[in-house]
């Protein structure tokens, strides 16, 4: 016989809507949720989710929409997120864009026909601006890409202190034509790109920042070209995974040997940043964080709808390889990896 939401509330010692509270995340003592955990556990109790969504006109879904899966970025971020909807009790509905705008409207329409709980979205920019025009009808929370901020809570890198980071270790290294190439598509490209121009100029550098589609094709095209031209710069940044591979890719094939003849350093610490040449100089992203702090705003949203956006900048970690150490290889025992900013800030 199956367990119900009163045979736990009977239970428990407390009311059906005591239980219904807990099990959707809402305000209940903690010693009252310790006890309707604890019947939960002890009848095997699984909330009835068709039942439940006929009642609240919700699917307790939580849809989360990526630019790009196959980023391992955005895998990572997805299990974040995935790991607190499950504790919750909710399921995910995830979907990929591949930075279309017409995919992105394809899917928020689905999210709206779904009658998801909640939203957690990594825009395009040119979504992120329609969203500040035309708000949406549920709850929703942007991740990696927030732009200067608006309608909706968001989770991001500091952007900008992350790309003056690598220019600084950079010209600390004793490069001067350091080179970077952008994502397109997002803010957090333009606001890496911004960090990077601003850092440079600050050390009496010139920039030379070009913008590309974020994939491997197109950082390895612009490369390609870059490296055999007259203006090849001596070291080069890549603002996302997908580029860097596309950069290192690109010095391969015409044989430029990483870091004598070009030092590079980028962002996300992937598996195979580790073991490609001397290993790559990376911004490591704290990833699961980003998904689990986009899903306890959202949770914050949907107990109290009014309160006023906040935004959650986290912090990153500068990881020192042999990728950018050709002016001193020593440094590298020496350095191992450094913090980027000293700690997670919430900015209302």
């Amino acid at each position: 016989m199956s367990i119900s939401i009163k045979d736990v509330a009977e239970k428990a010692g407390v009311s059906v809507a005591t239980v219904s509270r807990v099990l959707s995340e809402g305000p209940v003592r903690a010693d009252t949720k310790e006890r309707v955990h604890a019947a939960i556990k002890a009848l095997g109790y699984r909330p009835n989710l068709s039942a439940r969504r006929l009642r609240t006109q919700h699917a307790q879904t939580i849809g989360l929409i990526v630019s790009d899966i196959r980023n391992p970025f955005f895998t990572a971020v997805g299990r974040g997120v995935e790991d607190a909807a499950y504790r919750a009790g909710m399921r995910v509905l995830l979907c990929n864009t591949d930075e279309n705008v017409e995919r992105e409207r394809m899917y928020l329409r689905l999210m709206q026909e779904e009658r998801v709980t909640g939203l957690i979205l990594a825009p395009t920019l040119a979504m992120l601006d329609q969203l500040q025009k035309s708000p949406l009808q549920f709850p929703a929370v942007l991740i990696d890409r927030a732009g200067a901020g608006g309608l909706y809570d968001s989770v991001v890198l500091d952007n900008r202190e992350a790309a003056n980071t690598l220019v600084e270790h950079l010209f600390d290294e004793g490069y001067r034509r350091i080179g970077g190439v952008f994502g397109q598509t997002s803010a957090t490209g333009l606001e890496r790109r911004d960090g990077y121009c601003a850092s440079m100029k600050a050390r009496g550098l010139t920039p030379d920042p070009r913008l590309l589609p974020p994939t491997v094709d197109a950082g390895e095209r612009a490369m390609s070209e870059w490296l055999s031209g007259p203006d090849a710069p001596e070291a080069i940044i890549a603002s996302n995974g997908l580029l860097l591979m596309g950069v290192v890719k690109a010095a391969q094939r015409l044989g430029r040997a990483i870091p004598s003849d070009l030092a590079v350093a980028g962002f996300d610490n992937e598996h195979w940043t580790e073991v490609v040449g001397p290993g790559l100089t990376v911004i490591e992203q704290p990833v699961h964080d980003i998904g689990r702090n986009a899903m306890s705003l959202l949770f914050d949203r949907l107990q109290n709808p009014g309160l006023a956006p906040r935004k959650v900048v986290l912090s990153g970690r500068c990881i020192v390889r042999g990728s950018t150490l050709a002016s001193k290889p020593a440094a590298l025992a020496e350095n191992g990896s450094a913090p980027l900013v000293a700690a997670d800030a919430m900015n209302p």
